[in-house]
């Protein structure tokens, strides 16, 4: 099994920065892409931006310039920082990572519990 935990979600004016957090256990050989989504009411769940095992990002349109994705390979984690936030952004974030769990495995999309943040106007 492996666990996606997220953290540091919240409740912030909009023009203010959150940071969000994600870490991985369990059993797990390696991570391939490591990314963040967010599902706001009524819409489906959409990529924010993703990073590759050797640093390569890929970023919404809505979030380019303002949204940075980060990966610590060697705790298995993956940070979102947000800056310049606005209402738009509220939503439910999610972490999503892809594991395998020996050298000849395949990998699977595995996905934390999300975390709540709110952007207000």
């Amino acid at each position: 099994q492996v666990q996606l935990v997220e953290s540091g979600g919240g409740y912030v004016q909009a023009g203010g920065s959150l940071r969000l957090s994600c870490a991985a256990s369990g059993i797990i050989f390696r991570i391939n892409d490591m990314g963040w989504y967010r599902q706001a009411p009524g819409k489906q769940r959409e990529l924010v931006a993703r990073i590759s095992d050797v640093g390569s990002t890929n970023y919404a349109d809505s979030v380019k310039g303002r949204f940075t994705i980060s990966r610590d390979n060697a705790r298995n984690t993956v940070s979102l920082q947000m800056n310049s936030l606005k209402p738009e952004d509220t939503a439910v974030y999610y972490c999503n990572a892809d594991v395998s769990k020996c050298s000849r495995c395949s990998y699977y999309s595995n996905w934390g519990q999300g975390t709540q943040v709110t952007v207000s106007s």
